[in-house]
């Protein structure tokens, strides 16, 4: 990836269908706007989990994410540059407010990446100077819908290097993380995007109690909502022959006032 003419090449084969599939997926789990108010990806991120290419939008055995993934990230400019890698869930229930939160699962800063080093395995981000928030398996509780676990690439600006202690007093607790928030506040750019979903298995219990996550435990329900309009009148053929003479047509028709007490 030295050479231009293999960047153009390259960035020529990922603007056909990889492209088109991210972009789908950025919309169609409506990324933008519960994530971003805007975003559009200009580097090729795919992401590997134990080895395994996971296509965009993919739903993962919660087993399988208990390992850091490793991303390959193929950039098409020249030159070397600093980025961070920002691993959120955006969709934390929250009880009490009947609402959804955000959470972080990973953040990294400092990471050099070039066109010809795309390989970036999270697990092995530098302790002391380029990670933050360490890897957190993907979970979903019982009853609640999917998870969308978004991975972010955002490119830092030349000669910038983020202050590794200063994220880690700011997003060590993991709840409440904002990828616009983190964005603006260190002036990143998000280059690069890709996604996974989670939802509740038999492997979750054990990966949330391996993990030291409470809350296994809980269940989510859906609250039933009663309709406000009042009950609807007979009429028409139903009013015509609700009365006992016609008890013989009354099991042709569900909307007979009185017909569930007659049985």
């Amino acid at each position: 990836m030295n050479k231009p003419v293999y960047r153009y090449l390259a960035e020529r084969k990922w603007r056909g269908q990889p492209y088109k599939l991210i972009t789908q997926r950025v919309s169609q789990l409506n990324i933008v706007p519960d994530v971003l108010p805007t975003f559009d990806p200009v580097v090729d991120v795919q992401l590997y989990f134990r080895r395994i290419k996971v296509p965009p939008g993919a739903i993962l055995d919660s087993r399988v994410t208990e390992v850091p993934p490793r991303l390959r990230v193929q950039v098409f400019n020249p030159g070397e540059r600093l980025v961070s890698v920002a691993v959120l869930d955006s969709d934390v229930p929250n009880a009490e407010t009947d609402s959804f939160e955000r959470r972080c699962h990973y953040l990294a800063a400092n990471v050099p990446i070039a066109p010809d080093q795309p390989s970036l395995p999270l697990g092995k981000a530098n302790k002391e100077t380029q990670l933050a928030v360490p890897w957190l398996p993907a979970f979903s509780q019982k009853g609640a819908p999917y998870h969308r676990l978004s991975v972010f690439v955002l490119e830092q600006k030349p000669g910038q290097t983020i202050d590794v202690a200063r994220l880690r007093e700011l997003y060590g607790a993991r709840d409440g993380f904002s990828i616009k928030s983190y964005r603006d506040k260190f002036g990143l750019t998000p280059v690069g995007f890709n996604i996974f979903r989670t939802v509740w298995d038999e492997n979750t219990a054990g990966v949330m109690e391996r993990a030291g996550v409470p809350g296994a435990d809980i269940e989510f329900k859906f609250k039933r909502v009663y309709s406000l309009k009042g009950e609807r009148k007979a009429r028409g053929w139903e009013a015509k022959h609700s009365k006992p003479k016609y008890r013989g047509l009354w099991k042709y028709s569900k909307r007979i006032y009185g017909l569930n007490k007659r049985r």
